[in-house]
This record gives structure tokens, sequence and C-alpha cells, in this order.
């Protein structure tokens, strides 16, 4: 199988790609009707949807594969475990899982891209929700220890009461004048809710 265009989306960092290249390649090798089963990269097939949020299609790739290539991988495991994650809404489970494994040298490449782009999402969720927030309940959001979630927020031009340890923040003008996507809303909800029934580590 010639995998060189996945590696130059890998090399390349074009993340977005990967779901697409898969399936290019797949198409190509049941055309040359290939066994290609304990050959295929599982796992960065799967980091692919997730990427870009297409958790159904990661949920289809995932049944299909065969229980001794789950058994065998733990690596592939561990990325549907994001998509996981991602399905029930489970925000801090995703960040945990992300560091809970020793991922390869190549799938660490679009993991840490997971990570960001999940990052970024979630400040948006924050940036759209408050107006204030505490430092401990950012830091839950943003999946990490209270001194970098204030460093991060701060380095966006928020800023922080030393006194009360609340976050104030600065929202950008369209935002202000946004009304509060209700979905968006829904997620902020669900997650609160969870953080209240299931304890952090």
């Amino acid at each position: 199988m010639d995998f060189s265009a996945l590696s130059d989306a890998l090399s390349s960092a074009s993340f977005y790609k990967i779901a697409d290249v898969c399936e290019e390649i797949l198409l190509q090798v049941a055309a040359d009707a290939i066994p290609f089963q304990n050959d295929w990269p599982y796992s960065i097939h799967l980091l692919g949807y997730i990427y870009i949020e297409d958790i159904n299609s990661a949920r289809y790739l995932w049944k299909s594969i065969p229980p001794e290539i789950k058994e065998a991988n733990p690596e592939v495991v561990a990325a549907w475990k994001i998509g996981q994650r991602l399905w029930a809404r489970d925000y801090q489970g995703v960040y945990q899982t992300i560091r809970g494994f020793n991922w390869t040298q190549q799938v660490q490449l679009i993991i840490s891209a997971i990570s960001e782009r999940f990052t970024e999402k979630m400040f948006q969720l924050l940036l759209s929700a408050y107006s204030t927030i505490s430092i401990h309940d950012a830091a839950l959001f943003l999946g990490m220890n209270e001194g970098d979630a204030t460093n991060y927020v701060l380095g966006r031009g928020w800023t922080v009461d030393p006194v009360t340890q609340m976050l104030t923040v600065k929202k950008p003008q369209a935002v202000k004048e946004q009304i509060l996507d209700i979905s968006k809303l829904q997620s902020l909800t669900e997650y609160v809710v969870h953080l209240e029934h299931h304890s952090i580590v």
C-alpha cells in the first residue's frame, strides 16, 4: 500500500485532510483487492475523523475494526476512547484520555493538534457564555492547572482579580453583540452538570 499521501498530510500538519486521504487509499486498496487489515493505520484514521469532529464516521470505523486488532493495538483503543468522550460530551475526559496514553511519535502529531483544537473550542465556549469565571472553573474547562489556565487566558486579553481569583472575560465586539447560540449554552450546561456529578482528577 502507498501511504505517501498520508505521510505528506501528517508531515505538513494538514490534519483536516487525514480522513479523506485514508478514504482515498481504502478505495484504491479495494479496487486492487489488497488485504489491508493488519497493516492499516487505524489510530490515525480514527483520529483523522475526530480532528474534523466526524464522530459518526469514527464510530463506524471502530465497529469495522476486527477484535484481534483492537486487542493487539492499545493505541487504537485509546484513539477511539477520545471519540467516546466527545460523543458523551465528557470534556474533562477528553483531556484525561489524551494525556493518559503514551502515543507513538507519528500519532503524537495529530494528538497534539486535536488537543490544541479542542482547547480553543472550549475557550470559545467560555468566551460566549461568561463575563466572569473563577480560575478554578476556567482551568477545568481548558484542561490545565490553574497557573497555566490563568496564563493562557491572560494572553488572550482577560484580566484577573488576585483577591477574588476571578477572571474577567475580554469579549471581542462581535461577540458582545451576538446572542448566545443555544447549542453552545446546551453544551455548557451539560458539561457543568457533568462536573457536578463526577469527581475530577
